[in-house]
């Protein structure tokens, strides 16, 4: 693609937007919750099921893929810490890295639950809840607040759908939703002022676990905090010269919201705050704004016609075209960007593509080449399989 297909990429999405942009705005919590409903819901899986078990594809390739990893493994063994320490980028690694993929393994146990029917899955994804759920008090060190996102991000989606649909019992639900909504929620709830994937990350999982624990206060204080977070995190040429801020960052100069958005000066539609410092940590927050709109969308309102839906589409458009290799023109990131997006892009693609009809040309052509995707190992896992063209 020639150095101006970002340019041109930009204008014609912006000619073809779902829906005008409006301002952040707090979303009332459902009056009744839908279960299981974060991120995916019971139609939604049951599509899943009538796929898979009929050998249709990618779907089926999808759920090969995640019962050969070792999430799906019968035999592993959970690893459990009264406290998990984790400093920047996992170092120290205290409980870090077995609690993340702990909480994957579990909701990976559930998908495989309810697409088999085979109870060993369901009552290893409880082996796993359980054993945290007796044992972790606390996550201590710089990357507390994010781990605490990453984890609690998987934790509710596994929960969802066990106590949702598995006729079993779960003798611990009780115990495990204390832990959420003791250990989890008070790290996350209030925000760090960080980067955006931290924050978004972090609304994703106090969104999952209100959601779970059908706490109404708490799901519309994360929803209110989730708009204004999207608004500062992808920028849209209407939003004016400079991107939207969060009030209590206090960027309040030219010069502070130019330093946070990694040194960018120059400000175009579909640009991320963490565009210019790799395409992984920016595909962190295009996944978690996708998993909060999903997760909105089961409980009754659609953010996907709204600012949220096309904040998201211009995200992936964007980082889609130069995930797949587009030139970088000049006045973005010095003309040079990291690459490494990840799994990431189902979701949106799905909801925006999918559902209501928008034309993604370099998302779709991203999504189909990565197909069946799997897991970052953080807090994404299995969207093919999920979401991969499920009208449900």
């Amino acid at each position: 693609m020639r150095r101006t297909a970002f340019l041109v990429t930009v204008t014609a999405l912006v000619l073809g937007a779902v829906a005008a942009p409006d301002a952040p705005r707090a979303e009332a919590a459902p009056a009744a919750f839908v279960h299981p409903g974060v991120t995916v819901s019971r139609a939604q899986l049951d599509f899943v099921r009538v796929k898979v078990n009929s050998g249709a594809q990618p779907w089926k390739g999808a759920f090969d893929q995640m019962l050969a990893s070792k999430y799906a493994a019968l035999d592993r063994t959970p690893a459990p810490r009264a406290i998990v320490e984790c400093g920047s980028y996992s170092d120290p690694d205290h409980g870090c890295t077995d609690e993340r993929q702990d909480a994957l393994a579990a909701y990976t146990d559930a998908l495989a639950w309810y697409v088999t029917r085979d109870e060993r899955y369901a009552r290893k994804a409880i082996e796993l809840m359980d054993a945290w759920s007796a044992v972790i008090k606390d996550h201590t060190d710089s990357n507390a607040p994010l781990q605490t996102g990453w984890a609690g991000s998987s934790w509710p989606r596994a929960a969802e759908i066990i106590k949702y649909t598995y006729t079993g019992g779960w003798a611990g639900s009780g115990r495990f939703a204390t832990m959420l909504r003791d250990v989890y929620l008070p790290e996350i709830i209030n925000g760090s002022n960080s980067n955006g994937n931290w924050e978004l990350s972090m609304t994703e999982a106090a969104v999952g676990i209100s959601v779970l624990l059908e706490d109404r206060g708490t799901y519309d204080k994360a929803m209110a905090r989730f708009r204004t977070r999207t608004a500062a995190y992808v920028y849209l040429a209407s939003d004016g010269d400079l991107p939207k801020t969060v009030p209590s960052q206090n960027l309040d100069t030219r010069d502070k919201i130019v330093a946070y958005w990694q040194g960018q000066a120059t400000f175009v539609t579909g640009l991320t705050q963490e565009t210019c410092r790799d395409l992984t940590h920016t595909g962190y927050g295009i996944s978690s704004i996708s998993h909060v709109a999903e997760t909105s969308r089961i409980q009754g309102q659609d953010l996907y016609g709204t600012d949220v839906g096309e904040r998201l589409r211009q995200a992936l458009g964007s980082q889609a075209g130069y995930e797949l290799g587009a030139a970088v023109p000049g006045l973005l990131c010095g003309g040079s960007l990291k690459p490494g997006l990840g799994p990431v892009t189902e979701v949106g693609y799905n909801a925006l593509h999918n559902r209501l009809g928008v034309a993604m040309t370099n998302t779709r052509t991203l999504t189909e080449r990565n197909r069946p995707a799997g897991t970052n190992s953080l807090f994404v896992a299995w969207e093919t399989l999920t979401h991969g063209d499920n009208p449900a």
